[in-house]
């Protein structure tokens, strides 16, 4: 079976990437366990950081490579966090400060100005030159709400609520969830794609 690096390693992302190439004779291994640091992400837009890390791992360990991106985009702020999300407080992956500091952000905005979407872009290179890199992106609209909802997700889904539903993202059950996302969405495109990427592999 073929390998594809993943730019990541976290372990939740490396068990759906590997379910959704299963079915196309591809095997996907997190570029850590190749030895393969983070690159930096020094693009200005979603899809030039997805490529600048599947660029670098795809460079480091002469395999295909797959990167996402994603993050959250307030109307109200300018779409910020924006690229910024993981890291909005300050330090990166620190969910409940950067819940708190969206929340102090939006504190008395009426409603009809908190509207936001989450975005994932998905971008997989044959080699990092690869001129016709094959990117599928995925947005999911919704609004910023006012206090934290539901157990469930993680980053800012507690405060995310998705057009035309009552719960948050945080109060989904994870197979809706998955379905409904910008990350589901964004799969959905890349599986759909898929055939027609290994034939151009050949």
């Amino acid at each position: 079976m073929d390998r594809i690096v993943l730019a990541s390693s976290n372990p939740g992302k490396l068990a759906e990437f590997n379910q959704l190439f299963a079915d196309v004779g591809l095997a996907v291994v997190a570029q850590a366990s190749l030895g393969v640091a983070d690159a930096d992400e020094t693009g200005l837009t979603f899809i030039e950081n997805a490529l600048l890390k599947a660029r670098h791992a795809a460079a480091v360990t002469g395999l295909p490579a797959l990167a996402d991106d994603s993050g959250i985009c307030v109307d109200h702020l300018r779409s910020a966090p924006g690229l910024y999300s993981a890291r909005y407080s300050g330090g990166h992956g620190d969910s409940a400060a950067n819940n708190a500091k969206l929340l102090r952000e939006m504190e008395g905005v009426p409603e009809a100005r908190r509207g936001a979407f989450f975005i994932c872009v998905l971008a997989l290179v044959r080699h990092a030159d690869d001129p016709a890199p094959l990117i599928a992106e995925g947005r999911w609209h919704g609004r910023v709400l006012d206090a934290l909802r539901g157990p469930g997700g993680f980053g800012y889904d507690p405060l995310f609520l998705p057009d035309g539903l009552a719960q948050s993202a945080a109060e989904l059950d994870p197979a809706t969830k998955n379905r409904l996302s910008h990350r589901g969405q964004a799969l959905a495109v890349l599986h759909a794609r898929l055939a027609g990427w290994q034939r151009d592999r050949t």
